[in-house]
C-alpha cells in the first residue's frame, strides 16, 4: 500500500485550485495573500486576502504574488504554496509529489522558479505541465492520437492557444493578454467615459455579470459604486453591456488575431482536424458572454465552451498524475526536472 500523495496545482494569476489524485479539486481560492509589512507575517491566504485588495490600512498589503501566468513576488509565491500544500495534504508526514501547470510561452528561468518554490514549499518532487495540454485533458480530449485539436485556455493573467497531436504542441502562443486586462480596460473606459474611478474587483463584477464580448441580443445593466474625480466624491453610476462591449473591443480583438495566426501557423493536414472538429474553449475568461461567438465569427470554425470551464486546467493537470509514465516524455519538461527527481 502505498502513502504516498499527488497533487495537481493550477498556480493561475487570479486562482489557485488544487487536485488531490482521487478526491477531485479540493480547493479553489484566489491567489492573493495579505501581509503585514512591519512584522513580513502573513496575515490571511486565498478569499480572506481577496476580501482585503483595495481596503488594507498602510501596514498591511494584499497581494498578487503572480502577473501574467509568472511569479513576479518569488517569497510570497513559496509561502502561498506552502500554505495551499499544506492545507491540501493535512498533517501528512509523507511529503507530496506536485505537478504545476505553467503557460506554454515561459522561460527556463521562469520555470525554474515555479520548481524551486514548490521544493521549497515542500514537495517532494515536482513536474511541470503546459497549461494547454492540462486543459485539453481536463476537457475531456483523447490527444494521444495522430489527429490535431486546438485549445483556447483564457485565465486572469494570460490566453494560451495550441494545436495538440500525438500528446505535444504542435503550434502554440502565449499572449499576456487575459481576465485581468480585461478588468483594467472596464476600469480605463469608466475612468475616461463617465469620469469615475472604479476598483479592479468592481471591475471584475461588471465583467462577470454583464460582460460581453459579442452583440447581445439583450442589453443589460449594473449599478456600480466609484468616486467622482471632478468632485472626489462617492458616486453611483449604472453601466450597460454595451458600454462593456466596448471597453473590452481592443482587449478582445487582441485575442481573436492570436487565435488567427496560430491557425496560420498550423500544419494542413492537423488544421483540416481542427476545421472537422472545432476549437475547445476553457478558462474563466471564456465565460464572458459571446467569446466564442467572437471567435466563430473570426475563424469560421465551430467553437464549444468545455464544460466547468474554470476547473479544466486543475482537473488535466491532477488527471496526468494517473498517467505519468504514459506522459513523462512529451508533457513534462525534461531539460529541468533531473535537478527535482525523476518518476
Amino acid at each position: 500500500m502505498s502513502f504516498r500523495m499527488d497533487i495537481g496545482i493550477d498556480l493561475g494569476t487570479a486562482s489557485v485550485l488544487v487536485y488531490i489524485k482521487d478526491k477531485g479539486i479540493i480547493i479553489n481560492e484566489p491567489s492573493v495573500v495579505a501581509i503585514d509589512i512591519n512584522t513580513n507575517k502573513i496575515l490571511e491566504v486565498g478569499e480572506e486576502a481577496r476580501k482585503m485588495l483595495g481596503r488594507t490600512p498602510g501596514n498591511i498589503v494584499a497581494i498578487r504574488p503572480l502577473r501574467d501566468g509568472v511569479i513576479s513576488d518569488f517569497d510570497i509565491t513559496e509561502k502561498m504554496l506552502k500554505y495551499f500544500i499544506k492545507k491540501a495534504v493535512g498533517n501528512s508526514i509523507v511529503k507530496p509529489r506536485v505537478i504545476i501547470c505553467v503557460p506554454s510561452g515561459v522561460t527556463e528561468v521562469e520555470k525554474r522558479a515555479v520548481l524551486e518554490a514548490s521544493i521549497n514549499a515542500g514537495a517532494k518532487k515536482t513536474y511541470l505541465i503546459e497549461e494547454p495540454v492540462a486543459a485539453a485533458i481536463g476537457a475531456g480530449l483523447d490527444i494521444t492520437k495522430p489527429s490535431g485539436h486546438m485549445i483556447i485556455d483564457m485565465g486572469g493573467g494570460t490566453t494560451d492557444i495550441a494545436v495538440i497531436s500525438l500528446g505535444g504542441i504542435v503550434v502554440s502562443r502565449s499572449i499576456k493578454i487575459a481576465g485581468d486586462k480585461c478588468d483594467e480596460a472596464i476600469v480605463r473606459y469608466v475612468r475616461k467615459k463617465y469620469n469615475v474611478m472604479i476598483g479592479l474587483r468592481s471591475a471584475e463584477d461588471i465583467k462577470i455579470n454583464i460582460g460581453t464580448a459579442f452583440p447581445a441580443e439583450e442589453e443589460k445593466f449594473m449599478e456600480v459604486r466609484g468616486r467622482n474625480l471632478v468632485t472626489g466624491l462617492p458616486v453611483n453610476l449604472t453601466i450597460s453591456s454595451s458600454d462593456i462591449l466596448e471597453s473590452l473591443e481592443e482587449t478582445i480583438t487582441s485575442i481573436a488575431d492570436a487565435v488567427h495566426s496560430v491557425l496560420e501557423k498550423t500544419p494542413p493536414e492537423l488544421a483540416a482536424d481542427i476545421s472537422e472538429k472545432g476549437i475547445v474553449m476553457t478558462g474563466g475568461g471564456c465565460l464572458i458572454y459571446g467569446m466564442d461567438k467572437l471567435i466563430e465569427k473570426r475563424t469560421g470554425l465551430n467553437v464549444t465552451i468545455a464544460d466547468d470551464a474554470i476547473s479544466c486546467v486543475a482537473k488535466g493537470t491532477g488527471q496526468s498524475l494517473e498517467h505519468m509514465d504514459v506522459l513523462k516524455d512529451s508533457l513534462l519538461t525534461d531539460n529541468i526536472k533531473t535537478n527535482y527527481g525523476s518518476f
